[in-house]
């Protein structure tokens, strides 16, 4: 069985479509949040993903926000002026598929899916292994898959050695899971760990294995629609750059 894991999209359709291309075949597909945010395609993503048979997806902070559930000041500046763009952008209809969805923790098969942790779905970033280590406790399954901080990484718990581990896994290579780990797939639409290219994984809940990947778009051509839709620059120049 092979299951898509995305995150963080962030309105960035050239992106979304590199992943579902490369990804190729898969019998499901799970989203972690932040479909809308930062990009020029909030529609056009949402009618994508909608379009996606056997989807699971749960609302990130930034969807939280563009659905009027969130204050805006907790954004910088930047974010605020994009998210103020988006809502108004945005068509009822993908509102609306938006409002449906669930900010809560999400369980598919034995994983529990977040935004940002176990502990708080929706704001919470789990950036290193003591932050990993106060939410291990927060999930009853063998694995959390959890995006936000648009890096590409696994935390793994060593019961031997009561310890949290931080790890990197190398793009493109399957990595046999061991109970207990906290999973990121990195961000799709616009990554921060200082590589350019759209980040995903593929899970298969058969054999307990995680692949991290990457993937080339078209980052050009997302950045001339972020200045013709006159968006923050710096929502255009880290796409290219990976910060």
């Amino acid at each position: 069985m092979r299951v898509l894991i995305i995150s963080d999209i962030h309105s960035n359709l050239t992106a979304l479509d590199a992943v579902l291309a490369d990804a190729g075949k898969v019998d499901q597909t799970w989203c972690l949040g932040d479909v809308v945010g930062y990009g020029p395609d909030p529609n056009q993503v949402v009618e994508r993903l909608r379009e996606l048979p056997d989807l699971s997806i749960i609302l990130g902070n930034h969807d939280v926000a563009v659905l009027g559930q969130m204050d805006y000041a907790v954004f910088n500046a930047d974010a605020r002026k994009s998210l103020s763009w988006q809502k108004n952008a945005i068509e009822t209809v993908n509102l609306n598929y938006l409002m449906g969805l669930s900010k809560d923790k999400l369980l598919r098969e034995n994983v529990t899916l977040a935004h940002g942790s176990p502990r708080d779905p929706v704001w919470e970033y789990i950036l290193n292994a003591l932050s990993a280590r106060m939410n291990f406790d927060q999930f009853d399954t063998p694995y959390c898959f959890v995006g936000h901080t648009h890096l590409q990484c696994l935390f793994q718990m060593e019961m031997d050695k009561d310890r949290v581990v931080q790890l990197i896994p190398k793009a493109g290579t399957v990595h046999p899971l061991v109970p207990r780990a906290i999973l990121n797939p990195g961000s799709v639409g616009q990554p921060r760990d200082r590589d350019s290219r759209a980040a995903y994984a593929i899970y298969d809940p058969d054999t307990s294995q995680w692949e991290p990947r990457r993937v080339d778009y078209d980052i050009a051509a997302v950045q001339a629609r972020i200045r013709a839709a006159g968006l923050p620059e710096k929502h255009a120049v880290r796409l290219a750059e990976g910060w």
